[in-house]
């Protein structure tokens, strides 16, 4: 079991940022994200998009956000479960919450805080015949270890960044990598786009265009894709995994469950603290709404930073919180 002071349910750059303001207050921090990485929408979706409206940064790209962050909360040491959905919650005698995740990690917190972005992502599923039989059976959504396919054949399908940057990365990993796309125009940066292109003309990358995934064939497991492709019509590759990079779908998840007060499919909160209806539990960010609610990024921070103070009262209420600036004290010094 992970104990800990604040759960935070998302490990976007809210989620991040919070553990900054919740260290500057000795508070402990665990995060948890159905995403295998860190980042949220930014490292999942558009890594290499710029940024305008961060104070400080005229642009920053959204990947590059994600490291700063990353290294910013260093010092407070937060712990992480990453590729897990929090399922369920139970409160204790004591008034702590135990939330159970989808692989079963179980975790003791004092508060919590939703900070889910649009909700729990899921896998943008292409719509082929049989293909959820062999889901962790040679069709993988996500690229959470690289290593897994050292050696393998493997079709990546999509024409976005996650698409292209994994395409690049495990180029020189596996023993045989083909990227499909229905079109001849791909959607990631620029630089990617030219990577893969250099990869392809080397023969590291079989590149397919005018085509998507139709079939899939096996037994227990994935054996071969069957792929239509505009002039060529159907073509059938054999494989050991294939891996649709179609984006996510933003839902609520299991949170919806959790008694919450839901108005379009985001949390009600009190804009003192950004309070649920439920006692100890918070929501911050996209996934929240009230009266002028602006789903921006640095709205997210402004409401981590006052939530945690009420965080600090609920889990040491025999202790005074007096709130000191950075400026003066250092980080060490909080």
């Amino acid at each position: 079991m992970i104990q800990t002071d604040l759960l935070i349910i998302g490990a976007g750059p809210v989620g991040l940022f919070t553990v900054f303001e919740a260290g500057l207050l000795k508070l402990k921090c665990h995060l948890i994200d159905v995403l295998p990485q860190v980042g949220g929408q930014l490292s999942e979706i558009y890594p290499k998009k710029p940024i305008y409206d961060i104070p400080g940064y005229p642009s920053v790209l959204a990947g590059d956000l994600v490291d700063n962050l990353m290294e910013q909360i260093k010092p407070f040491k937060p712990t992480f479960t990453l590729g897990e959905k929090a399922e369920s919650i139970e409160k204790t005698d004591e008034g702590r919450f135990l939330v159970t995740s989808s692989d079963g990690t179980v975790i003791d917190a004092g508060a919590i805080a939703i900070a889910g972005g649009l909700g729990s992502f899921e896998p943008r599923k292409p719509p082929i015949e049989g293909l959820t039989k062999f889901e962790g059976h040679g069709v993988d959504y996500f690229v959470k270890d690289p290593e897994k396919y050292r050696d393998k054949k493997i079709i990546i399908a999509g024409g976005g960044d996650s698409a292209l940057d994994w395409a690049i990365e495990l180029a020189d990993v596996v023993e045989e990598l083909t990227l499909i796309h229905r079109r001849t125009s791909f959607r990631g940066a620029l630089d990617s786009v030219e990577k893969v292109m250099a990869l392809a003309e080397a023969k590291k990358i079989n590149l397919i265009t005018d085509a998507q995934a139709v079939g899939v064939k096996g037994d227990d497991n994935l054996k071969s894709l069957v792929i239509k492709q505009k002039e060529l019509g159907e073509i059938e590759r054999d494989l050991d995994y294939f891996i649709p990079l179609f984006g996510l779908s933003p839902k609520l998840g299991p949170i919806a469950d959790w008694d919450l007060a839901i108005n379009k499919n985001a949390i009600e909160v009190d804009t003192f603290d950004y309070s649920t209806n439920a006692d100890g539990i918070f929501a911050i960010g996209d996934i929240n709404t009230y009266p002028g609610k602006l789903k921006l990024i640095l709205c997210g921070f402004h409401e981590a930073t006052l939530m945690v103070q009420s965080v600090f009262k609920r889990i040491y209420p025999d202790q005074k919180l007096s709130f000191k600036y950075t400026t003066v004290t250092g980080i060490e010094g909080m």
